[in-house]
């Protein structure tokens, strides 16, 4: 069976939440976008930027956690936001719908968009740099992009080391025959990329759909995929001390050793789709997802501390002052 035979078969995406339309690019952000309940709204990702928070989602929505409030700010875009990224204070890179990306130099009072294209009409759902020029944004349908500038360009990258075995084959016959249906072929047959983290050891891991796992040792210039016996979406990865957790559909969570060879199952008390996870300074790891769960993992085992129902919980954070936020469905919260 080929890989796009398979995709007919699982669920995609965090929910709906990756994946709704796109407002019309025709408005003016500048003009439509401030909502007094945008807080309120779809929100998809919160990342630290110093002592402050970011978080990002509809509409092209940011939000800015300052001196004890959020506060909406303005961006150039009204395509949905679904990833934001702090390299330090003041540098972040927030990705998103119509393979958006958008950059801040003052820590998520500004932005401006570095890439966009209308034409392409898939999401991008994940950014990371590892220099403050060098990074790697990544999305659906093996969307995968590099800058090596800072964000002033970026190229895209076809990973064919990421394909099934069988559409290698049918692709490389088709280049021969048929450039163009190759081409449009080429752009479906990857599996989504929905998160790519940089472990300590300063390799890259990427998951996807399909149960995809695999890691780069030179700076995602080629990916090896890791031997991971399960073929559900994975959403989110983390690393704590020397333990690589991944996690996604329908509350499947696993655990391996650096070697990533050796992958156990953490069993899970329910069974919601695990979209966002935290790791604190102490080591203690959160994982939020569907149905508004909110777990605590302590090794192979998880605990619920809140659920809030009709709800779906996307990402979590830590303030400065040591509290949590959440994100997701309804917006941001605190549990009480």
């Amino acid at each position: 069976m080929t890989f796009s035979m398979l995709r007919g078969a699982v669920a995609i995406g965090i929910s709906a939440c990756l994946y709704t339309a796109s407002v019309d690019a025709q408005l003016d952000p500048l003009t439509v976008q401030i909502q007094p309940l945008a807080q309120s709204s779809l929100l998809l990702d919160i990342a630290n930027a110093g002592d402050n928070l970011v978080a990002v989602g509809q509409r092209g929505n940011v939000l800015l956690y300052k001196n004890g409030q959020w506060q909406q700010v303005a961006t150039p875009v009204i395509t949905q936001l679904t990833k934001v990224f702090f390299f330090d204070d003041l540098k972040g890179w927030a990705v998103g719908h119509d393979a958006t990306i958008i950059h801040t130099n003052d820590g998520g009072e500004t932005w401006s968009v570095q890439m966009q294209s209308t034409k392409i009409e898939k999401p991008l759902l994940d950014v990371r740099f590892y220099t403050e020029n060098d990074g790697i944004a990544v999305g659906a349908y093996g969307l995968f992009y590099r800058t090596t500038d800072g964000g002033k360009t970026w190229n895209d990258e076809f990973h064919q080391e990421l394909l099934f075995e069988e559409d290698i084959g049918y692709l490389n016959d088709l280049k021969a025959e048929d450039e163009e249906l190759y081409l449009s072929e080429r752009a479906a047959l990857l599996p989504h990329f929905n998160r790519l983290i940089r472990l300590a050891d300063r390799r890259l891991l990427l998951v996807g759909e399909l149960g995809m796992v695999a890691v780069s040792d030179d700076d995602g210039q080629t990916f090896t995929k890791v031997n991971f016996d399960y073929d559900g979406s994975m959403f989110n990865a983390v690393q704590v001390d020397d333990q690589i957790y991944v996690m996604g559909l329908r509350g499947n969570v696993f655990k391996s050793d650096l070697s990533l060879s050796d992958w156990q199952q953490v069993d899970l008390p329910v069974e919601s789709s695990i979209n966002g996870a935290l790791v604190t300074q102490n080591n203690d790891l959160y994982l939020v997802g569907n149905a508004g769960i909110v777990l605590s993992v302590d090794d192979t085992k998880a605990e619920i501390i809140a659920r809030r129902q009709g709800e779906n919980i996307v990402a979590i954070a830590k303030d400065s002052k040591g509290q949590l936020w959440f994100a997701g469905s309804k917006g941001l919260f605190q549990l009480n």
